[in-house]
């Protein structure tokens, strides 16, 4: 392969990721070997960087394959990336039912981004019967465990007295945390509820930091938003998600 390892460094998936950023085509030859040896970690690791092809030939059904292989094995990320794919049709045939099963089986073992997946299609009927009073507990089981996105979606059923008590102070508090933890869709919501209380700047401020990280259709979306906005200031800010908007979709 035009290279040595030693077994410890075959075995070592932090060692693995590490040269994914220094030696892509390397770590990717490294990490094959790893995953061939029944190292869980480094299946599920082959299996995203097929799908991303990052190293290696992009392949979603060979990752799709892999992430099956080490959610066999136990890892529960995986099985969250194996639900991926089947949502999404990312090497197979989109199958929200057969996606819900694999998120439905990390979220119980306690994955916060199998319960954030797991409650999206709960919550809009993907696969699954709708059921927004389970879509809101596993929103808030995997807020509590530090999930941003979860934080902002569990503020939003607490603002609106969706599935539970309204309760505008617990729902700004996630929000906030949402915001902070880096989740555009937090910092925007954030910045909402800050512009209703008339705290313009601190508004501004978390509503320049959702511009940077947000995509595309979030921008779209929050453009309209604040083309609606009372104040002329947040109003401004319309025009700047618009630019941005078309820089990522010249």
């Amino acid at each position: 392969m035009g290279f040595l390892l030693r077994r410890e460094e075959i075995l070592n998936v932090e060692q693995l990721q590490s040269m994914l950023d220094d030696s892509p085509v390397r770590a990717a030859q490294a990490i094959l070997i790893a995953a061939k040896e029944g190292v869980v970690d480094a299946q599920a690791l082959l299996g995203q960087i097929l799908l991303e092809g990052r190293g290696i030939e992009r392949d979603e059904a060979l990752a799709l394959r892999w992430f099956q292989i080490a959610a066999k094995g136990g890892h529960l990320m995986a099985r969250n990336m194996a639900g991926r794919c089947l949502e999404h049709g990312w090497g197979c045939a989109a199958d929200g039912a057969a996606a819900a099963r694999e998120y439905r089986l990390a979220a119980e073992a306690g994955l916060d981004w199998a319960q954030y997946n797991y409650a999206n299609l709960l919550a809009t009927g993907r696969g699954v019967t709708e059921d927004q009073p389970q879509a809101l507990s596993l929103y808030h089981q995997a807020a509590e465990q530090g999930h941003a996105k979860s934080m902002n979606l569990l503020g939003r059923y607490l603002e609106d007295g969706q599935c539970c008590p309204r309760d505008l102070d617990a729902a700004v508090d996630w929000y906030r945390r949402s915001a902070e933890a880096g989740d555009f869709r937090g910092q925007f919501s954030y910045a909402a509820v800050l512009a209703d209380r008339g705290q313009i700047e601190a508004a501004l401020e978390w509503l320049r930091e959702a511009l940077v990280g947000g995509n595309l259709k979030f921008l779209r979306t929050a453009q309209k938003a604040l083309e609606a906005a009372d104040n002329a200031q947040i109003r401004a800010m319309a025009e700047i998600y618009k630019g941005r908007a078309m820089h990522l979709n010249p």
